[in-house]
């Protein structure tokens, strides 16, 4: 874990906000354009002519990978639950809400560690992707309790907060859900008044370990956002995947036991999941509107983005505790 930052004097060390800033989103550009590249491969790879007819047409009938069909590195919300099987019977949102929280309950060994989950409904998920688009980068502040933060002056200057730095992304939106299934033959694509959200993840790094391996920084928590049931019954269903420790993940492949250790807490997850609403849900939406949360967020937002020299991190470190 990285080592806990006083709440003054965190910009003198490593990158300045605006170089943090400016690095990242040059990162997520090669991003985007070596996603680019890999769909264009693939698509120059599946028409080759020298593969067998009989082989070619036998791949599209089964229809059993759980890969997309476009670029998105999001894992299918078909590798995870039986999708055809909820449309093929009436289930409500709450339903599905309440399905969904208990698989995720039972990975694990039945603990639920390693994952955090949620419903989500479609109008605020729409508020949330708009203002994300505007402003995909911030930095989330985690108190860590016992662990007073330091003042140069030698002075405590209350709780210590570990920071850390949140990106998001998004990607191809999902096709529709049926009861069958699209057309392996004919995947037409959806029209304008059929088309789904796009499909968003939220990724949260140590802010120090950004600071140092920048892209090569290893994720603690990543949030995805699963839109495919947003038409059909009004929500959207999220899901946040803890990274397993090194040791985990050599020693246990599937991580499905008690006795896997994770990078980050339930509580510190749950946590950094609730920083998303705090900070990108404004309006009459968001519970704290009445009293002016929505506009602080907006500002902290807007000055970490456009006025980096006007950031104040005590003023995200007090929003995050009047939201709390």
């Amino acid at each position: 874990m990285s080592p806990l930052l006083p709440l003054i004097g965190i910009t003198r060390q490593g990158l300045d906000l605006s170089e943090l800033r400016t690095r990242a989103k040059e990162e997520a550009r090669r991003k985007e354009l070596a996603n680019v590249k890999s769909a264009r491969l693939s698509q120059a790879h599946s028409q080759k002519l020298d593969e067998p007819p009989s082989e070619l047409v036998q791949s599209k009938v089964s229809g059993t990978s759980s890969t997309r069909k476009d670029s998105s590195p999001v894992k299918a919300l078909e590798s995870i639950i039986n999708v055809q099987r909820l449309m093929s019977t009436p289930h409500t949102a709450e339903q599905i809400s309440a399905l969904w929280t208990t698989y995720h309950a039972s990975r694990t060994g039945g603990t639920g560690r390693g994952f955090i989950c949620a419903s989500v409904p479609i109008k605020l998920y729409n508020k949330m992707l708009s203002i994300g688009k505007q402003y995909p980068l911030f930095v989330m502040p985690v108190p860590r309790e016992g662990s007073p933060a330091v003042s140069p002056e030698g002075e405590e200057s209350g709780v210590a907060h570990e920071f850390y730095f949140l990106q998001w992304d998004f990607h191809a939106p999902p096709l529709p859900p049926s009861a069958t299934g699209p057309d392996p033959f004919f995947p037409a694509p959806p029209s304008d008044a059929t088309a789904l959200p796009q499909t968003a993840t939220v990724l949260f790094t140590p802010l120090q370990e950004y600071k140092l391996r920048q892209s090569f920084a290893t994720p603690y928590l990543i949030l995805t956002f699963y839109p495919d049931f947003a038409q059909t019954h009004g929500i959207v269903l999220l899901r946040g995947e803890i990274t397993p420790s090194a040791a985990t993940a050599a020693a246990i492949p599937s991580q499905d036991t008690p006795a896997a250790r994770f990078l980050l807490s339930q509580v510190d997850a749950q946590l950094l999941a609730m920083g998303v609403q705090k900070f990108y849900l404004w309006g009459n939406e968001s519970e704290d509107s009445s009293q002016g949360g929505g506009r602080n967020a907006e500002k902290l937002l807007r000055q970490f983005h456009e006025q980096p020299e006007e950031f104040n991190w005590a003023d995200l470190l007090r929003h995050a505790r009047l939201t709390s």
